[in-house]
């Protein structure tokens, strides 16, 4: 195996083993604060299905891309490749759905309760399970043509269209105008989530801002726990979705990049797959360092 070969693998290696330690630490915090009796946050629930979403991600791409870094191609058949990409794509997509689910619900929870958003406030946390739900069936439909798409390397089939994943090919056939509106429906979806996100984190950022001029001639001790746990959590938040439409950006211009090129290099390819898998890898990381509920045994 080439030096460079064995170089890439790690890295996809440490990459994954460092986002399945954080997401099922993420896991046992959960379980921890539901054992010890603790209360849980009405943004639990969606961070619940985030990192399920996120293991998701890590297993279907960090695990068979290290495999094939390493030499194994042909250890995926034509149903291990269907399923395979569509479980990625399927994580992929609710991750940015939650993602975006969870920046609007905190902005709604932190608004001020005089506010447009105070009824909406009080309802907000009984849609949370409905929201979530709603976001893997939708997800799930729209990459439905995904496994049409994907066959394992065994199959010597003779269309010239076609991505090499290293372990799977993409082959692309049929009619181009159907193709065309499912990208376009994809696009759409992840432009919405994004614009969301971007709306909700300066909607946080302008709140924040307000409870800071208000607060600041008081002491730190007068100030009521319940703001200051709100305040926390808003700003972790603030940090996972600023992080998630830096790396989703960052992401997109190699994705032009790949597409504008005929022939893209191995290592363009390896350098998009690691960004691309960069957010379920940092994000429990990102939640759990501004969570100080297991770190004091639920008695702040």
């Amino acid at each position: 195996m080439a030096t460079r070969d064995l170089s890439i693998g790690m890295m996809f290696l440490l990459q994954t083993i460092i986002g399945i330690l954080g997401n099922f630490s993420l896991v046992y915090r959960f379980l921890f604060l539901y054992f010890t009796g603790c209360k849980f946050r009405s943004t639990d629930l969606i961070l619940k299905h985030l990192t399920v979403a996120n293991l998701l991600v890590i297993l279907s791409k960090g695990v068979p891309e290290t495999m094939a870094a390493f030499g194994l191609k042909l250890f995926l058949k034509d149903i291990g490749c269907k399923l395979v990409f569509y479980v990625h794509r399927v994580g992929r997509d609710v991750s940015i759905g939650t993602t975006c689910l969870l920046s609007v619900f905190q902005v709604i929870m932190i608004s001020p309760s005089i506010s447009r958003w105070a009824e909406l406030k009080v309802k907000a946390p009984n849609y949370t399970g409905a929201s979530n739900i709603l976001c893997w069936i939708l997800n799930m439909m729209l990459n439905i043509l995904v496994p049409f798409h994907m066959t394992d390397k065994r199959n010597n089939t003779n269309i010239k269209k076609k991505i090499d994943h290293g372990y799977c090919y993409a082959v692309f056939s049929g009619n181009i105008i159907t193709q065309s509106l499912y990208i376009l429906l994809v696009l759409f979806s992840h432009g919405f989530c994004l614009v969301l996100m971007v709306w909700a984190s300066g909607s946080m950022i302008f709140l924040l801002h307000r409870h800071q001029q208000r607060v600041q001639y008081i002491h730190r001790n007068n100030l009521a726990p319940r703001s200051s746990l709100e305040i926390r959590a808003t700003q972790s938040i603030l940090v996972l979705v600023s992080t998630f439409v830096s790396l989703w950006t960052l992401s997109s211009i190699f994705l032009i990049c790949l597409a504008f090129f005929n022939k893209p290099s191995l290592w363009l390819k390896n350098i998009s797959t690691l960004i691309a898998a960069c957010f379920p890898t940092v994000s429990p990381y990102i939640l759990m360092s501004h969570d100080p509920r297991v770190s004091r045994f639920c008695f702040a």
